[in-house]
């Protein structure tokens, strides 16, 4: 077995969301829940096909981040994964109806982080053991650090 990373490129304004699916009817399912969970949102999907002809299927309403999606899950190569990137809209807004999605097994992260995706390779493919969503802790936060979180999440409008 060989350990891999696969660093996943995507612009700076965009959330990916990354996962375990089950069934090439995912492709449909997943476009029709983010499709109508967040208005004007906009996204691109790749999804790994691990039968057949194991080729990396694409959808998404935006075709550069279709390409870039399709660029990512073929680089990560890993049977029934997924790979969703987002724009003008948060994984918050979209991750439970993702989730219910019934093809859906596991999700792996939901981030604007940089993200590195850690695949072991043997002679019969690919899987994603993990991944590593941004940088690791500096400390623990403090009074200050408190405060500053709570005035985030009310300024950014996710608390009263």
């Amino acid at each position: 077995m060989e350990l891999k990373t696969v660093k996943i490129e995507k612009p700076e304004d965009t959330n990916v969301i990354i996962g375990q699916t089950h069934f090439i009817k995912t492709v449909e399912d997943i476009y029709e829940a983010l499709a109508s969970s967040v208005p004007g949102i906009k996204f691109g999907l790749g999804f790994c096909e691990s039968s057949g002809e194991c080729l990396v299927r694409v959808e998404g309403n935006d075709k550069k981040l279709k390409k870039l999606a399709s660029k990512n899950a073929l680089n990560i190569g890993a049977g029934h994964s997924f790979i969703i990137i987002i724009k003008d809209a948060f994984p918050i807004n979209v991750l439970g109806t993702i989730k219910k999605v019934d093809e859906v097994c596991t999700v792996f992260c939901a981030t604007a982080n940089p993200v590195e995706v850690i695949v072991a390779e043997t002679e019969q493919g690919r899987g994603i053991l993990g991944v590593i969503d941004g940088s690791k802790p500096k400390g623990v936060e403090g009074e200050n650090g408190i405060r500053w979180r709570k005035e985030f999440l009310r300024k950014i409008g996710y608390k009263l």
